[in-house]
């Protein structure tokens, strides 16, 4: 504790940077529980497709905020914040060390403080309209309203693009998180980002290898349970390449083609993010001795 906060520990960095390995790791030295700050593996189901950690992985290691909605239910920032402060409540009153661990740097922010909630009610007629535009259209729209979340942004998810415009149309623009303190708890940022090259090849086998154990069977076996193509394109990315693979609309080299590029380009976007938090002390994946001697020294105050 520190000035009577609670200590949490945050690992953040681009998609496939090795940041759910890293948690566990340091988990284990350190007498911690991950709470999983992704906004699609809250969702039941949906597994291969966004890459998440499995049970063999966790090494005995619990997680927090996997697995607990249906993916036909919509979980929002607000959910996210409710269930990340509890579970932070929890790990603590066990004398545990919190792990704030995942690529949703919005989540992360608006659970850590750095962050207010903007306070804008969903316009229906607005959201009406919109909703008849492409997402390259939204992105166009938001671009000119608001450049500095577009840059941010999921060029490709029309349910976030949406909102952005929808808070831009009340507000202006989306509200500045820089600057902004985390007055709730002693906070430890930690970043990982390997080189580009070895983070595009990374995320070449991380796909190839989702491919092979069974990816697109996923998709299916969602749809057969009740999950809509049109959900499915919301929750972006690879379930989005995988509507349009399973509408015949790509092969399945396009696919993955399309789908690599599409994720090299989210990983840019959320270092792009990151950057703005001067807070975060960045290292290579192979860094662990450094990163476990800067935990140990800050648990330590």
């Amino acid at each position: 504790m520190k000035n009577g906060l609670a200590k949490v520990l945050v690992i953040v960095g681009p998609t496939s940077s090795g940041k759910s390995a890293l948690a566990v790791e340091l988990a284990k030295k350190f007498n911690g529980e991950v709470i999983s700050a992704d906004s699609r593996q809250v969702y039941r189901g949906l597994d291969i497709g966004t890459g998440k950690i499995t049970t063999h992985e966790m090494h005995g290691v619990r997680h927090h905020i996997l697995d607990i909605v249906p993916p036909t239910r919509l979980f929002t920032a607000h959910d996210f914040i409710v269930h990340g402060q509890k579970a932070i409540g929890n790990i603590a009153a066990r004398g545990k060390l919190p792990i704030v661990a995942g690529g949703t740097g919005f989540y992360i922010d608006a659970l850590l403080g750095r962050v207010t909630l903007p306070d804008v009610p969903a316009n229906p007629k607005l959201r009406a309209k919109l909703e008849q535009k492409t997402a390259k259209q939204l992105f166009a729209l938001l671009k000119k309203r608001d450049a500095r979340r577009a840059r941010s942004i999921d060029s490709h998810n029309k349910r976030r693009l949406i909102r952005a415009l929808e808070i831009a149309h009340a507000l202006g623009r989306v509200p500045n998180i820089s600057g902004l303190r985390n007055h709730y708890f002693d906070t430890l940022w930690i970043g990982i980002a390997p080189p580009m090259k070895v983070l595009e090849k990374k995320i070449a086998i991380r796909l190839s290898a989702r491919m092979r154990q069974g990816m697109v069977a996923e998709a299916k076996r969602l749809h057969r349970k009740g999950l809509s193509f049109k959900r499915m394109l919301q929750l972006g990315l690879e379930y989005r390449a995988l509507t349009h693979l399973l509408h015949d609309k790509i092969t399945r080299e396009q696919m993955v083609e399309g789908l690599s590029r599409d994720i090299r380009r989210y990983a840019k976007s959320q270092i792009t993010y990151w950057k703005r938090n001067k807070e975060i002390r960045w290292f290579d994946p192979e860094q662990t001795p450094r990163i476990a001697k800067l935990i140990r020294n800050w648990i330590r105050r």
